[in-house]
């Protein structure tokens, strides 16, 4: 008698307590399906509402943030209605779901409809195969854009890196480090449609004629100087170094201010004990602070390079791509919102996602290897 009473109870007690997780799963289900539609009420609202300007700016700012803190706050009270082998699992996707979700749905996906979109005709309608590539790898302009963006790639990325470590080593040394440093990085407050409005001024030419007056900053010292004044923008291979110079200009900065703090983390007893061994400044850079910042310096040469392989804002500003100087990421512009080619700009873009991809594998395989190596 008392064991069927006690399967009794127990039974009674498994089936209430299965009543009570299903009921929190449930509810915990509704909350956040919930939660998501009043926000994307909110998200309608925005979209088409005529009301004030204020009004929609006020309800942006506060849907944008409360709205992110809402849903991950009731997501991860979701999380800790289920049982608890189930809340360690789902917890840590609570906070990288988002990002995860987001990172598919704004380049994933649009990765996988150009690449289709490659293999189409110009409107998108018809299959064609791979003409589009063969285009790109065949065309006289296209292969003018790759040569163009080697260039960029091996002397910009070469002289910003080179320069922003001979600046962040000199500048360390020196008791104005402070000042030097601040007005090397200033140029990366300007944007690059910035800069090249501000360099399109130093390399402008009027011409000659009566009554010009050259107004650009190269061809006053030139003429200054008795020499003749020149269209800089217009000597194809020229004209390519001399935008480059504004990429090394822009990004010198970065490479400093990255490099010196890996400089400084250096430990001094180590520089102290190499001098004491007999090893001169020069030896001590080369063999020990050099293989200090190996880390250091991938990663700044991975952003560069991969900064130069998709520059479109500095040749748009002051060629347009005209004279010798176009470059993938401007022919792709061109293609696509000039030209109309939907097809040949998809292909286009696949070729610069493949070209910056060896470089991001090199940088993470650089990475393992010196994690291994601590």
């Amino acid at each position: 008698m008392k064991n069927s009473q006690d399967k009794s109870s127990g039974t009674t007690g498994f089936l209430g307590g299965l009543v009570v997780t299903m009921g929190r799963i449930l509810i915990s289900f509704f909350v956040p399906v919930i939660t998501f539609l009043v926000l994307w009420q909110v998200f309608i609202f925005l979209r088409d509402s005529s009301a004030p300007q204020i009004v929609i700016v006020l309800v942006a700012i506060i849907w944008g943030v409360a709205g992110v803190a809402i849903l991950y706050v009731v997501s991860n009270w979701f999380v800790e209605q289920l049982p608890g082998p189930w809340t360690r699992r789902l917890q840590p996707f609570v906070y990288i779901g988002p990002a995860v979700v987001i990172m598919g749905w704004y380049l994933a996906i649009p990765v996988l409809r150009t690449l289709i979109l490659s293999f189409k005709d110009e409107i998108g309608a018809t299959w064609v195969g791979f003409d589009n590539y063969i285009f790109a790898f065949t065309d006289r302009i296209m292969l003018e854009t790759f040569r163009n963006n080697l260039l960029w790639m091996i002397v910009g990325t070469s002289f910003s890196v080179g320069l922003g470590l001979l600046i962040a080593v000199l500048a360390d040394r020196s008791r104005f480090e402070a000042v030097y440093k601040s007005i090397i990085f200033m140029p990366m407050a300007i944007s690059f449609v910035g800069a090249g409005v501000i360099w399109k001024f130093v390399y402008t030419y009027k011409g000659e004629g009566v009554g010009i007056d050259e107004i650009g900053l190269i061809n006053a010292i030139v003429l200054a100087l008795g020499g003749q004044s020149q269209p800089w923008l217009s000597l194809p291979p020229w004209n390519n170094f001399f935008l480059i110079v504004i990429m090394v200009w822009l990004q010198t900065g970065f490479a400093m201010v990255v490099i010196s703090s890996a400089i400084k983390g250096i430990p001094l007893e180590l520089l102290e004990a190499a001098r004491i061994d007999g090893a001169t400044e020069v030896q001590a850079f080369f063999k020990i602070t050099i293989p200090y910042i190996k880390g250091t310096l991938i990663t700044v040469i991975t952003t560069i390079v991969i900064f130069s392989l998709k520059l479109f804002d500095i040749v748009r500003v002051m060629t347009g791509g005209n004279n010798g100087t176009n470059v993938i990421a401007n022919e792709f512009y061109l293609q696509r919102f000039t030209y109309g080619n939907t097809g040949r700009a998809s292909a286009i873009a696949i070729v610069l996602l493949i070209a910056v991809i060896p470089v991001i594998v090199n940088n993470l395989r650089e990475f393992s290897k010196e994690r291994r190596a601590f």
